[in-house]
């Protein structure tokens, strides 16, 4: 017997199980599950995902109808993988949120945070935004677990996707958020490197008063190099100077930050390029002041129109001009 055809007859049990008569009034959800989830395995064995996915919710729908949260969500969460090898990513975020709240109801809420991140893992190159709201709820998960050290990690993801995003009000919010998360277990070295990374969104923001307050708030987490590179490069905006800007970005350990931080700072706008503005203005208005002299002239050639008397007086101070 072929897998497939195992497959179909564990499913024909199952239908069988979840039939009534006169002397069976109740499904048996429990066995009906059990055979949901060995035609599952069979399925996957086979490489029929797509019926592989459909039994692991059947098998899910039977156990909780059993109240066996546990199960249910493990059901669903086995189903989360299978989209993977579907290449069909789209019901990731409803599966891995439904799992969530039953690993919840079941009292496990670090395994529904679990689900969380390997949904928002699969979710992350191709679809950032929903990773983004995956990994949210799980920081806030564990949060209420309290369990701040995990959460930070969640929220470091966050904040990392915010960065790459370009939403840096928000990675602003989250980096803040995540700070205080290992202020809660003490991890002073995290709290420095997120620091630097505050800063740097800051800038991204083009807030230099907001990036030089979280230098003041929380730059005495930093080790001694950091702060020398910090009180450079905010000095360098301060100054309007692009090449201490540059040198200070190029500091080893801001390129040796987590990616999304490397890169921001690689792109941040030096000094340079919020006064090019101004200086095209400058330049600009040399021009501007030649051609209101070359006005000028044809003033006077009016006047005579405007008072005759004075004909003659202006026609004098004209040649003379041109002399």
């Amino acid at each position: 017997m072929s897998k497939m055809e195992e497959g179909m007859a564990h499913i024909r049990q199952a239908e069988k199980s979840l039939k009534t008569s006169l002397l069976k009034w109740r499904p048996d959800f429990e066995i009906a599950a059990d055979e949901y989830s060995h035609a599952a395995t069979c399925f996957r064995n086979a490489k029929a995902f797509q019926q592989c996915k459909e039994c692991l919710l059947k098998a899910s729908d039977c156990h909780k109808q059993n109240r066996s949260w546990f199960h249910a969500a493990k059901s669903i969460e086995q189903a989360v993988l299978v989209c993977k090898e579907l290449g069909n990513l789209s019901e990731v975020p409803k599966l891995a949120h439904s799992a969530c709240t039953l690993y919840q109801q079941h009292g496990s809420p670090e395994s529904g945070a679990t689900v969380l991140d390997k949904a928002a893992k699969l979710l992350e190159s191709t679809e950032p935004e929903q990773a983004l709201e995956l990994f949210k709820r799980a920081a806030d998960v564990v949060m209420g677990e309290d369990s701040p050290r995990q959460a930070a990690e969640y929220m470091s993801k966050v904040a990392r996707i915010l960065v790459k995003l370009r939403m840096y009000d928000q990675a602003a919010d989250a980096v803040r958020r995540e700070i205080g998360m290992h202020q809660q277990i003490d991890h002073t070295p995290s709290v420095g490197r997120l620091a630097v990374a505050l800063v740097l969104v800051q800038l991204a923001r083009g807030d230099q008063v907001a990036a030089e307050k979280a230098f003041k708030e929380w730059g005495n987490y930093c080790d001694a190099p950091e702060v020398q590179t910090l009180e450079m490069l905010l000095q360098a905006y301060d100054n309007e100077d692009a090449d201490s800007a540059r040198s200070a970005l190029n500091s080893p350990f801001i390129k040796h930050m987590d990616i999304e931080y490397a890169k921001l700072a690689r792109g941040l706008p030096l000094p340079q390029v919020e006064n090019a503005a101004p200086a095209k203005a400058t330049t600009g208005a040399v021009p501007r002041a030649e051609g209101l002299e070359d006005v000028a002239p044809s003033s006077p050639s009016q006047k005579p129109n405007q008072s005759p008397p004075k004909e003659e007086e202006p026609e004098d101070d004209y040649e003379g001009g041109l002399c």
